[in-house]
Order: structure tokens, then sequence, then C-alpha cells
């Protein structure tokens, strides 16, 4: 059904108004991580190094937002090196 002019009822959250239902996710997640912080610590001291490095990420996608990959184009190419991390 497309919208009509003057309609009263479908008209939606008021603009600016925040996603009541994704707020109330995060609030129940933060509950469950702060009230297990010690045994979630002692869960990741027992992984390997490598293991505990990638549930320490996976987890940081909740909490830190992710960044947007962005290409360089230049002429400074050579001012770059790489990074080799062994894990």
């Amino acid at each position: 059904m497309k919208f009509q002019q003057g309609n009263k009822h479908g008209q939606g959250r008021k603009k600016g108004s925040k996603n009541q239902t994704p707020t109330k996710v995060r609030e129940a997640f933060l509950m469950l991580v702060e009230n297990n912080l010690d045994r979630l610590q002692s869960d990741l001291e027992s992984l390997d190094p490598k293991d505990r490095i990638k549930a320490i990420t996976e987890l940081a996608k909740f909490n830190v937002p992710t960044l947007k990959q962005v290409d360089f184009e230049g002429e400074s190419m050579d001012l770059f090196k790489p990074v080799t991390i062994c894990l």
C-alpha cells in the first residue's frame, strides 16, 4: 500500500529518535559481560595466545566501531613499510 497524504496512523518514529530494540540488546549484553568478568578473564587466560587475540578481537566488535577501509592513491607509497606479526 502506498503512502497517502494525510495519513495519521503510519507516520513512524520521529526524526532523530533512537531504535529501542538495539539499545535494550546492548544493555543486556553489557550486563551479561559485567556479571561474568572474572569468568571471562579466566576463560581468556586458558586460551592459546593466538586464540586469545582472536576472541578479544571478536568481542571488541560489540564495543568498538569498525572502521571503513580507505584506499590510498598517491605518490609516496615508498613511505609505508610492511609490518609482520608472527603468532
